[in-house]
């Protein structure tokens, strides 16, 4: 493509070069840079991409774009100087992959909890529907039967516009997306056009990029100020924050429910281990998947494929036949009837909501018990938050390692051992080795009681010191069980 056409609404400070040499490949990777490639100079959190523009340029760019033009330029290079180079780049893949976002309905989840559930629940079941559909989420990033292993909640704006084009060309009708807060404020989604945008709650995380808790919520209400008037917004109204998504969008606004009245109104009727009922807009439904949190990502979810023009019924119908994405209140259960649940809840107000269930679909005397671990390099305020709740909802509590990544594994065990109360002192212990902690866990159980093993979910590895290890809570547990 020409790049005076790839610039097209793309606001310039400044142009050094010829206009109309032609963009074969776009990268952020100097060392995938080469002839008839453009490479964009990118500021992120750990490496500023001007730094390897001389780099780019040797190995033969043909058009950098960057927000410093360098002092020694080439001649027979195009530079293309921008106010910010990511949100550029946005609309310039959009330009370049020739908007394959508006040759599909791209709906976007955003919020703390509950993006992976919702967006996995909504590509199940509009594959039930009878469409072929895309996913981009945590877990993986899916093309109608296709599985693409996913490294980011919400890939970079190349790699998005790629996947969304070959979901295009395998026919695929719609897509949903995690849209995660860092993507909306690295303008890794600009350029995109979404038929829809849900919410679904917000508590704290992420402080470790965002720093305080109304960036965060800043950066999440973003996305919605962006949607066009065509698309549709659908909020939690139970959150105190929901409304607060809405307050700028030029998209319809719709709300859903189980407290008041909202566009899709639910309640829940019962709950079990193995599933809920519940009432949705006067229909009474039995779902696979159970806890309050599941009652309202199936909500979310109802409205939203609703709002795609879906029949109410027909929704209704295949929803109550969806388990629960991997790793989300996943069951292993041993022959003498053990309960293990895995679940990816590695925030405060997840954990909570997890063993609130738990706990309240207890029968008899049964014991919880809560192996949980908090991520490195991540926001460590909640440490010892985790582990106080964990304390507070559990008979037993063995705190061990997440994904240490690269901090010491007992240095961030300590400061979860800080949120202990004195008076669970004698009910918690803690155990570096993740492994073993399981183990530990399932020695200490008896029949009929709920083991939960928190934080790493869907996860198949244990990240220590940069690298990745083979891991998986479901095969530890089942290893332990049997």
């Amino acid at each position: 493509m020409q790049l005076s056409t790839l610039l097209y609404k793309v606001p310039l400070l400044s142009t050094s070069g010829h206009m109309n040499v032609e963009v074969e490949q776009l990268t952020m990777d100097s060392r995938q840079a080469g002839p008839g490639r453009l490479f964009a100079a990118i500021r992120g959190t750990q490496t500023d991409g001007h730094q390897f523009i001389d780099k780019a340029v040797e190995q033969g760019v043909t058009v950098v774009l960057c927000e410093e033009l360098p002092e020694n330029r080439v001649e027979t290079v195009t530079y293309v100087q921008v106010e910010d180079t990511s949100y550029a780049l946005g609309l310039l893949a959009a330009n370049f992959y020739d908007h394959p976002s508006r040759k599909l309905k791209l709906v976007g989840v955003t919020g703390t909890n509950g993006k992976t559930s919702t967006a996995t629940l909504l590509f199940r079941l509009f594959r039930r529907l009878g469409y072929r559909t895309g996913l981009l989420s945590t877990v993986q990033n899916q093309i109608d039967e296709t599985v693409i292993p996913a490294t980011h909640t919400t890939p970079d704006t190349i790699a998005l516009n790629e996947l969304l084009v070959q979901m295009v060309q395998r026919g695929c009708t719609h897509c949903f997306m995690e849209v995660s807060s860092h993507s909306v404020v690295q303008h890794r989604i600009v350029g995109l056009h979404f038929a829809g945008g849900i919410f679904t709650n917000i508590t704290h995380d992420h402080l470790d990029f965002h720093k305080t808790f109304d960036n965060y919520i800043k950066a999440k209400k973003g996305f919605f100020d962006q949607l066009p008037a065509s698309a549709f917004a659908l909020t939690n109204l139970d959150d105190k924050r929901g409304l607060v998504m809405l307050q700028n969008t030029v998209a319809q606004k719709e709300s859903y429910s189980l407290q008041t009245l909202g566009s899709f109104k639910g309640r829940l009727l019962s709950e079990g281990l193995y599933g809920m009922q519940m009432d949705i807009d006067g229909r009474e439904v039995w779902f696979k998947v159970t806890g309050r949190f599941n009652a309202y990502n199936l909500l979310a979810v109802y409205g939203a494929a609703v709002l795609l023009g879906e029949d109410r019924e027909e929704v209704l119908t295949q929803l109550s036949d969806l388990p629960s994405p991997p790793g989300r209140f996943e069951m292993v259960i041993s022959a003498d009837k053990r309960v293990g649940i895995v679940d990816y809840a590695h925030t405060p107000d997840a954990l909570q909501n997890v063993l609130e269930t738990i706990a309240g679909l207890r029968q008899g005397n049964e014991n919880i018990i809560t192996v949980v671990g908090c991520g490195g390099n991540r926001d460590a305020a909640k440490r010892p938050i985790m582990a106080e709740i964990a304390c507070k909802y559990s008979d037993r509590v063995i705190l061990t390692s997440d994904n240490p990544r690269n901090e010491d594994p007992m240095a961030i065990l300590e400061q979860m051992q800080a949120g202990v109360p004195p008076v669970s002192f004698k009910k918690t212990e803690t155990i570096v080795d993740r492994r073993e902690a399981i183990f530990r866990a399932v020695a200490q159980s008896q029949p009929n009681d709920v083991i939960l093993v928190a934080g790493k979910g869907h996860e198949t590895y244990q990240e220590i010191n940069g690298v990745k290890y083979d891991f998986d809570d479901r095969k530890v547990l089942r290893e332990a069980f049997f």
